[in-house]
């Protein structure tokens, strides 16, 4: 198969376009504009053969590798060109083309605004988002497991785009942190033959507001905080110094959702915590009861200082599973947030509880809409 010349981490025309582009700016500025002219003046000469319709064309490459400034430059000279051209009554200008510019226009400063906002500029900033993209898929990873443990996740964002506010992540460390989880949980009775040595994995399931690279650029921001915090403090500190550090950040639309599992690897014992977070969904095998856990929801991450999360605890049994979701899985335009609670518990019990389904599975057994971001984690013990 052909590599893209876009694929893959820019490819090498994002590379070709991003080389131009970092150069002095006022040059590449002024190679365009006198492209425009001299295609104007073309445009005046053959308009059959160089039709106005040509200056996107010239406009959309200036998208790509001027910054804000010069990008307004390029289309001024472009507008001034047409008006020109108009007013100058060149046989052979048709109104179709003239407005097809002129759309163009808007399009092409209302694109530049939107990555001057996010601080984005030229064609290098397109290897950015290529990398940020990459990041957040590599900090998703999930560790390998004990034999006896299965965990999957799935998260897709909203309208297919390349960027998502969902994020995972996960760390398995060696350690028990004394007194986590709370004394007075029933003992494990399906921890025949735990090792000792398996330690805890520790998942945190993240719904970022907003969407699109906005919320890309936040999640990637979070997802490396929170990697940083998974795992080097006790499980019942992790959610208060997250939600220290989003306070810290000042955003103008800085909050977050979370959800914070810390399950003892060798005894099956769990602690869940939410901080303004959908409640995880229980498969208790035994029984074949599904559920949601009865979980405060706590008050979500960057909101109020000293903000104290929901807190539950358990254990799983052989074969019991935890089902982690965000909002976009059980939310819809028109539908009770409770029925779309009902048919993620219908999809557990058909996907998970009846054969060992992975989150790719609830995920599309839900059949949520895409206009938002969507994230399913499955943690079962076998």
């Amino acid at each position: 198969m052909t590599a893209s010349p876009f694929g893959a981490r820019g490819g090498w025309a994002w590379r070709v376009l991003a080389g131009w582009a970092a150069g002095p700016q006022r040059v590449v500025a002024a190679a365009l504009v006198l492209l425009g002219v001299l295609y104007g003046g073309a445009v005046a000469w053959r308009p059959g053969w160089f039709p106005p319709s040509g200056f996107v064309l010239l406009m959309l490459v200036g998208a790509f590798v001027l910054r804000w400034r010069a990008l307004l430059a390029l289309v001024g000279v472009v507008l001034a060109l047409t008006v020109v051209l108009v007013l100058a009554a060149v046989p052979g200008i048709e109104p179709g083309p003239v407005v097809v510019v002129l759309l163009a226009c808007g399009a092409v400063v209302t694109f530049g605004y939107e990555r001057e906002q996010l601080g984005l500029q030229g064609a290098p900033s397109a290897l950015m988002l290529v990398d940020l993209r990459d990041r957040l898929a590599a900090g998703g990873r999930l560790p390998a497991l004990p034999p006896r443990w299965q965990v999957g996740a799935d998260v897709r964002s909203a309208h297919g785009a390349a960027f998502s506010g969902d994020f995972v992540v996960a760390r398995r460390r060696d350690d028990r942190p004394a007194g986590d989880p709370p004394p007075g949980d029933a003992p494990d009775r399906g921890s025949a033959g735990a090792a000792p040595g398996d330690g805890a994995l520790e998942v945190v399931l993240v719904d970022v507001s907003g969407k699109g690279q906005a919320a890309g650029v936040r999640a990637l921001q979070l997802q490396g905080a929170f990697g940083g915090l998974l795992g080097a403090l006790p499980p019942e500190r992790f959610l208060p110094a997250a939600n220290a550090y989003l306070l810290a950040q000042a955003w103008d639309e800085g909050f977050a959702t979370a959800v914070h599992v810390w399950v003892d690897l060798a005894t099956g014992r769990y602690r869940v915590a939410s901080a303004g977070h959908p409640p995880p969904a229980r498969l208790h095998a035994g029984s074949g009861r599904i559920d949601v856990l009865d979980l405060p929801p706590g008050v979500a991450l960057g909101v109020l200082a000293d903000a104290e999360p929901g807190v539950s605890t358990g254990v799983l049994a052989a074969g019991d599973a935890l089902v982690l979701y965000t909002d976009g899985i059980v939310e819809a335009p028109g539908r009770d947030i409770d029925q779309g609670v009902d048919r993620l518990l219908g999809v557990v019990e058909a996907a998970v509880a009846a054969r060992p389904g992975s989150a790719q599975e609830v995920l599309a057994g839900v059949r949520a809409a895409d206009d938002d971001d969507r994230a399913v984690v499955v943690l079962r013990r076998r």
